[in-house]
């Protein structure tokens, strides 16, 4: 009882409660909406190449405009921020759905309108983050409130493509993306009710652009933020955009239709949200590092069998342990930000933690589509988790060189 009461102690600050059950259902219909627009991508063009442009598109945004999205979170009222993205982004899945449901779709349309949701999330990302903090009673319950959000963002990843491939194949892409529109009202509902202190004003002291020179020369020498920013980067580009290439698989791999590619992304979410739930679980000094470490390697030796197998239900066990160990890469690198940042520079840090994993992975998901036009999704599923277990390696010694750097001056 003691254990379960440590996993969801987050959820004892009543203003986080309401946020995050507000979360919960957006997050069903964002992943509703992701899950079938790479459907719909792949049906009308038949191109892995325009499968990674469509999530280049969507996520690079972020990478440009984020760092100035954690100054405004770090200088305005976040909760105001945060209201003022998920209407603009409701008034952007709306539009969709109405454009769907029209009959007369182009890609433009959907790239053009996606494209306008990663600008949204640039500004969206870096003070949702940062508004957990003032969500909570107890500062101390931070690590496991960002553990249950990673949770519901991945709880939502199981049941959202799974209800995506069953509406994508029955009702059609328009009444999916309707849907989307609608569960975005659920999260605005419930930042009314939130009851928040004022939050303290920054007062500014110097430009925009000193701020942000300010910022990475803070990252630059931090023991502890610098290496995490560098794994995440390097791993969001070369292993995580593994899922890019999922409509093919469903398709030609396993000679499916949506529903295929809706339970392949919904397992993919059940191993997310079972390692949310693991993550959470953990003491607040366990070491995370080691953790971080082994999934990688596990995650690397997943993708090699997934990208040979044949067998449906064998892979939609390693799509488990994919998101299991994907999961966590991206979870407990967003921990380390939180936790080790300055008060003062946390939602700057987190935009350039955002910067890490939302520029890099679109630029993989580019490279993942147009390296697979040319040696096929297999090979190229293949050499991403052999390119996952050196990372695990290239990592695990560069921690046990700092680690005999800090006894040896220990000792001195």
């Amino acid at each position: 009882m003691g254990r379960i009461q440590n996993t969801f102690r987050a959820l004892q600050s009543s203003n986080y409660k309401i946020f995050i059950a507000g979360q919960a259902i957006s997050r069903i219909g964002t992943w509703m909406e992701r899950t079938a627009v790479s459907w719909v991508v792949y049906e009308m063009t038949n191109s892995t190449f325009m499968l990674g442009l469509t999530a280049f598109v969507s996520q690079f945004p972020s990478f440009l405009f984020s760092l100035y999205g954690g100054i405004l979170s770090d200088k305005y009222p976040r909760h105001k921020i945060v209201m003022i993205t998920q209407v603009a982004s409701f008034l952007q899945a709306a539009i969709l759905a109405f454009i769907v449901l029209s009959g007369d779709t182009a890609i433009w349309h959907i790239l053009t309108l996606i494209t306008l949701l990663g600008i949204i999330n640039a500004f969206d990302i870096p003070a949702r983050q940062s508004l957990v903090h003032q969500l909570l009673s107890n500062p101390e319950d931070l690590s496991n409130a960002v553990a249950l959000n990673s949770s519901v963002v991945n709880l939502a990843r199981l049941i959202g493509p799974a209800i995506a491939g069953l509406v994508l194949s029955t009702l059609g892409a328009g009444i999916c993306f309707s849907l989307n529109a609608l569960s975005y009202l659920a999260v605005i509902i419930s930042l009314l009710f939130l009851k928040l202190a004022p939050q303290p004003k920054k007062v500014k002291k110097q430009s925009n652009l000193s701020e942000i020179k300010e910022t990475f020369s803070y990252l630059k020498h931090h023991p502890i933020l610098a290496p995490t920013m560098i794994y995440i980067a390097i791993i969001s580009l070369l292993v995580i955009p593994y899922n890019t290439l999922l409509p093919e698989f469903a398709k030609e791999v396993f000679q499916g239709n949506a529903q295929t590619y809706g339970f392949m992304v919904s397992s993919i979410g059940l191993g997310a949200f079972l390692g949310t739930l693991f993550l959470a679980s953990l003491a607040p000094k366990t070491k995370k590092s080691r953790i971080l470490i082994i999934n990688a390697a596990i995650l690397g030796s997943s993708l090699i069998v997934f990208s040979i197998t044949e067998l449906l239900p064998f892979a939609l066990f390693l799509a488990v342990i994919t998101g299991f160990t994907g999961l966590t890469q991206s979870t407990i690198c967003l921990t380390i930000v939180q936790t080790e940042a300055d008060a003062e520079k946390r939602g700057q840090l987190i935009s350039l933690y955002a910067m890490a994993l939302f520029g890099m992975m679109p630029l993989g998901s580019l490279l993942v589509g147009l390296i697979s036009n040319h040696i096929g999704s297999s090979t190229t599923l293949l050499i991403q988790g052999l390119i996952a277990i050196a990372i695990a390696i290239s990592f695990f010694q560069f921690l046990r060189k700092k680690k005999l750097k800090s006894m040896k001056n220990t000792l001195r």
